[in-house]
């Protein structure tokens, strides 16, 4: 019985590791002038992501807040944006053509590459900006998570070294979140759950932690 019971586990074990992962789209974005200068975000079909980030070669001196050299971390995205995600790539055709990119002088706003792989195939393209408004959408939709996360990165660095900058840090995530600028505050829900029980914080910025963590599902 024994026997029998461990054969049908590493069986289990074994389907389960070759299991499909399902759809995937990997988004990878560069901009030599901005930090982070490069980042990219794997999001996968339930709302389960990686985000990876490099500071790149702006030197420290040129900017006036604390900077992580280097973002790693997963996430969970709303069930609503992960679906308005893939429904976007499978609309356009699972980015098979390529053609994303306008090729209009406009300016640089950093190039975004998107790769999908899932059951229906492969597909992938390119841009600095798009005519397509929906693919244009899209990444400036992905362009605002990555900036939350990145975000809620410099606020861990303050937290530790800087307590005092923390109120303005969470009004900039407000702001930003309410103007679009940022984009699923739920990326940084654990953040802002341990802000929100922290004694030792400003009762301000305990309040504007617990503001944000109301409107993160949104």
């Amino acid at each position: 019985m024994k026997i029998l019971l461990a054969v049908v586990l590493a069986a289990a074990l074994a389907q389960h590791a070759g299991a499909d992962p399902g759809p995937m789209l990997r988004v990878e974005f560069s901009n030599p002038s901005l930090t982070p200068s490069n980042w990219s975000l794997v999001l996968r079909s339930d709302g389960s992501a990686h985000f990876h980030a490099e500071r790149g070669s702006v030197p420290v001196a040129n900017t006036d807040r604390m900077e992580p050299a280097i973002v790693d971390r997963d996430v969970w995205l709303t069930a609503d944006f992960t679906a308005r995600v893939f429904e976007t790539v499978r609309h356009h055709n699972l980015l098979r053509d390529g053609r994303c990119e306008s090729h209009l002088k406009v300016a640089f706003q950093g190039w975004k590459k998107l790769s999908y792989s899932g059951p229906e195939g492969t597909g992938g393209c390119e841009f600095n900006y798009s005519k397509d408004k929906d693919i244009q959408g899209l990444g400036d939709a992905l362009v605002g998570v990555a900036s939350t996360i990145v975000e809620g990165a410099r606020v861990e660095l303050l937290w530790q070294y800087d307590p005092l900058g923390l109120d303005h840090a969470l009004e900039f995530i407000q702001q930003g979140a309410r103007d679009g600028r940022l984009q699923q505050v739920c990326a940084i829900r654990p953040l802002l759950e341990k802000l929100e029980s922290d004694p030792a914080v400003m009762e301000r910025v305990r309040r504007r932690a617990q503001q944000l963590l109301s409107e993160a599902g949104k």
